[in-house]
């Protein structure tokens, strides 16, 4: 029998990535930082979305944008766009193989970032570079971690023999 994830880990596991988010990175660190906040919420979106929903995609975004200095609600929406994107084909992911499923993840974290950069855009900012996609490259690696350890967390193998 495999246990289901509780309300208390999706949330520790969210405080946790709100930690690494939050942590002082410097030099090229800050270019290569994943988006811990936003592949923890995309591995609870998909993994369990009866305990983490658009709201709570809303309210993390809203949670970065003011750990960040960030425009108010550029996260927030860009979160709540990918929630969305990942809730409505959330139901299907159960057909697709690792690999399709890891790209998909790649999909919605490249949206996360392009959001991004056309709110920063339209409030101004100037063009940035390549780089600014750097973080869905890593968020990817950090999702495979993500998916080792919440996997094992969350489901734990049943030792006892049936």
């Amino acid at each position: 029998m495999q246990k289901t994830p509780n309300l208390l880990l999706v949330f520790g596991s969210l405080l946790f990535a709100l930690l690494c988010q939050l942590f002082p990175w410097t030099g090229q660190g800050i270019v290569f930082r994943p988006d811990f906040m936003l592949v923890v919420l995309l591995y609870w979106l998909l993994r369990a979305p009866y305990l983490c929903n658009v709201g709570t995609a809303w309210l993390v975004g809203a949670l970065v944008d003011l750990g960040a200095g960030s425009l108010l609600g550029q996260h927030a929406l860009a979160f709540t766009l990918t929630a969305y994107v990942a809730l409505s084909f959330q139901r299907r992911l159960v057909l697709f193989s690792e690999t399709q499923i890891l790209a998909f993840t790649f999909a919605l974290l490249v949206l996360a970032k392009f959001t991004v950069l056309i709110l920063k855009l339209l409030s101004g900012n100037e063009m940035p570079t390549w780089h600014h996609f750097w973080p869905a490259v890593t968020g990817i690696l950090f999702w495979l971690v993500i998916k080792f350890a919440l996997g094992a967390i969350a489901h734990p193998k049943s030792t006892e023999a049936n």
